[in-house]
């Protein structure tokens, strides 16, 4: 188990070596590609590699309607005032909920008697290759590998949201 400080050095050491060139789907599922590589903290030179899939599920539109459904569970008078208003100002926002699934059949894990940097370099030049516009390539952590999976996903939920929410207003959804 991780304990808050390896899990803020797991976040603070995940870096994109390259990036999926595309954005998550609007209206579909989109599957992500990943390569992880990490250090083995108790060897020299020994890098594993993770590859795997990330289903990243379509965005689902939050209105203030539906919010306000949902927070009124549990709450009395009050919750249901505040509901109100926030109905009342459905146009001027709207949430996205995202939902991803990390499919742990889907995970390979190798080592590599190599730096991670060259291990790295290597297998960047490799999937430039190929220019898979959802794949990408990750450095972390070795114990925190899930969490810097995690970060990864949450950074591009962030990238996505903005051209997410353009294809939904451009189809009048919001």
């Amino acid at each position: 188990m991780l304990t808050p400080d390896d899990f803020s050095y797991s976040l603070e050491n995940t870096h994109v070596l390259l990036a999926p060139n595309r954005k998550l789907d609007t209206f579909g599922t989109s599957l992500v590609n990943y390569f992880l590589v990490t250090e083995e903290m108790d060897s020299v030179n020994k890098s594993r590699v993770r590859e795997g899939h990330i289903h990243a599920e379509r965005p689902q539109i939050i209105t203030p309607q539906n919010m306000a459904k949902l927070m009124l569970e549990g709450f009395g008078d009050q919750g249901e005032r505040f509901a109100e208003q926030i109905s009342a100002q459905s146009n001027q926002f709207a949430f996205l909920k995202y939902g991803f699934r990390v499919s742990k059949s889907d995970i390979r894990s190798y080592d590599v008697h190599e730096s991670l940097e060259n291990v790295a370099g290597r297998l960047k030049e490799e999937l430039q290759l190929k220019n898979e516009p959802l794949t990408a390539l990750l450095t972390g952590v070795d114990d925190g590998w899930e969490v810097c999976l995690l970060k990864f996903m949450i950074d591009m939920i962030v990238a996505s949201a903005p051209g997410n929410l353009g294809d939904f207003r451009e189809r009048g959804m919001i």
